[in-house]
């Protein structure tokens, strides 16, 4: 696949949309008591636009669905270790991912926080138009695949 059939992202291009994403959830008025990033790919956007907004809580739920590029598994499977869910209870949280592509592991980690706490929005660097969740916040919108400068390069081994 050509770089004119894909979306690049550059670690400076990703330092304005972080910013520019952050900006659309203030502008909103919502501050979360808790930023959850769904690993991997959620990771570093949760990280800068927790920064960004002086969260400091900040929690992880691993999630796998991808298995290669444009290759998934059959549905998203939540990986070890589990997110404490005591700690979530009545917050108001921020789930930060890299993109909406299908949309199922957004709302598969929406669904699973929101049996804890009803405050739960989302936001991602990119929305794909096919995604079954419409994220709260979404930087930009491409239907290409996506290269994000923290996974493009090979393994190192």
């Amino acid at each position: 696949m050509s770089d004119q059939e894909r979306e690049v992202l550059t670690w400076a291009t990703f330092g304005d949309a972080s910013r520019e994403l952050t900006r659309k959830i203030v502008d909103d008025g919502f501050v979360p008591d808790i930023v959850i990033a769904i690993a991997r790919g959620g990771l570093i956007p949760a990280g800068a636009i927790s920064y960004a907004m002086g969260v400091k809580a900040a929690g992880t739920l691993n999630v796998e669905f991808y298995s290669d590029i444009e290759e998934t598994l059959p549905d998203p499977v939540v990986l070890e270790p589990l997110l404490d869910t005591d700690a979530i209870v009545g917050k108001k949280l921020l789930v930060v991912d890299d993109v909406a592509d299908s949309g199922r592991t957004l709302a598969l980690v929406i669904d699973l926080l929101k049996a804890h706490t009803p405050d739960v929005r989302s936001a991602v660097i990119y929305t794909k138009p096919r995604t079954i969740v419409q994220p709260d916040y979404s930087w930009r919108e491409t239907d290409k695949w996506i290269n994000f400068p923290w996974s493009t390069l090979p393994v190192i081994t």
